[in-house]
């Protein structure tokens, strides 16, 4: 079967890129055809044949203006001679032709800013002291731009998607159905209770190196021997007296949409400890708006060993971005760290109130902060958080990827 991977851009790091390296690593021999690639901003696709076209020409900086130019580019974009195309994407790329074989779309929501959220987008479009230029240059460009995304919509043959969340809203703004596989979450590198192929101590040292956790019936037994030590040592230096163990911790990227900024007003309301880590053009706003705040502690990106550490010792996961889905609280469920999160969005498919979490009705920081009191008042067995993560491993994305495109492909046929 000859098979080609399309997406948006490939130019940071992100949830749908991390759905894209899986597909890639399952066909390996897929060529990936996107916009914009920058080996800088992402390094995964080293081993991969991508292709571009004249988009590239245009740095990396200018994407959020370049819609309208990467509307007319995938739409032109003729992928002839491939059995099967999977295009990943949350915006233009769904557009490319497939003239001889099965094009599935897996959407992870319909382009964010001419829908779902346009009134975010309208409200702050992210361009500092130009942003009442662009307001009004997108106000005037928005009709034509919906109109020739939604006939974008209707070219791929299937649609799958991340949520129910996100399945509503491709119902919604373009009229079709979708089937839902959850993307893939590399769960095992942050549950304690190790990969599951593991056992006895092999699964306890895979466990040292991680989050430095044992589960033991419905307990969590917290280890500091090898890894484990020189993770605390090395948090011991970086946090000072900073009580990582009653803490919150959030670690989007620091851009609006994802609304960190809730978190930390919410902390600071609630007057509870919070560690922020991550990066991103918010961060100077962020740190301003903790005012100094012993509260409110800043870390830079971490490894995945030490970030599987400190979710395993928060107290709790604010995710306040209403988003289609979010790989990371799921990361978090999975070090048995229960999550708070925006009621509206995708987060609906994993935090079960009260069982590995709670949800919160309104995207501010009063309802947060509710939410962070309400929390305290419920006793959470970390193991059983754990488990809840387990239904949204790599395999079993792997396993129903690969049905669906067995049942589609095996129609056109």
């Amino acid at each position: 079967m000859k098979v080609a991977l399309v997406c948006d851009w490939l130019t940071n790091v992100g949830g749908a890129e991390k759905v894209l390296l899986r597909l890639h690593q399952l066909y390996p021999e897929a060529p990936i055809y996107t916009s914009k690639y920058s080996p800088k901003g992402i390094d995964w696709f080293r081993d991969a044949e991508v292709k571009t076209g004249w988009l590239q020409i245009f740095p990396a900086g200018m994407r959020r203006v370049l819609g309208p130019l990467r509307q007319r580019w995938f739409s032109h974009l003729k992928l002839s001679g491939y059995d099967l195309v999977i295009s990943v994407t949350g915006a233009e790329a769904k557009a490319v032709r497939v003239p001889d074989g099965v094009h599935i779309c897996y959407c992870h929501a319909p382009t964010q800013y001419y829908w779902q959220m346009y009134d975010t987008y309208v409200k702050n479009p992210g361009f500092g002291v130009l942003n009442p230029l662009v307001r009004v240059c997108f106000k005037i460009l928005v009709g034509p731009l919906r109109k020739a995304d939604l006939k974008a919509a209707q070219r791929p043959d299937w649609f799958v998607t991340i949520s129910e969340y996100e399945r509503e809203a491709i119902r919604k703004y373009y009229g079709r159905e979708s089937e839902i596989i959850h993307p893939p979450v590399d769960v095992d590198n942050f549950s304690i209770r190790g990969k599951k192929s593991q056992e006895g101590e092999a699964a306890k040292q895979g466990n040292k190196i991680g989050n430095c956790q044992i589960e033991q019936g419905n307990k969590i037994e917290k280890k500091q021997e090898g890894g484990c030590a020189k993770l605390v040592e090395k948090y011991a230096r970086e946090l000072g007296d900073f009580d990582i163990t009653r803490a919150y911790i959030t670690t989007s990227r620091q851009v609006n949409w994802k609304r960190i900024d809730l978190a930390v007003r919410a902390a600071v309301m609630t007057q509870r400890p919070l560690l922020v880590v991550g990066e991103g053009p918010e961060h100077a706003k962020l740190v301003k708006l903790a005012g100094g705040s012993g509260l409110v502690r800043f870390l830079p990106l971490q490894d995945k060993a030490g970030l599987a550490w400190l979710l395993g010792q928060a107290r709790g996961y604010l995710f306040p971005s209403l988003e289609p889905f979010g790989i990371a609280p799921v990361e978090a469920l999975s070090a048995g760290c229960p999550v708070l999160a925006s009621g509206e969005g995708g987060a609906r498919d994993y935090v079960k109130d009260g069982v590995d979490g709670v949800t919160f009705p309104k995207q501010t920081a009063k309802s947060l902060a509710e939410a962070i009191l309400r929390f305290e008042k419920i006793k959470f067995s970390r193991a059983k958080v754990a488990r809840t993560a387990e239904g949204f491993s790599v395999e079993r994305f792997d396993g129903e990827i690969k049905e669906f495109v067995g049942e589609k492909v095996g129609k056109h046929k």
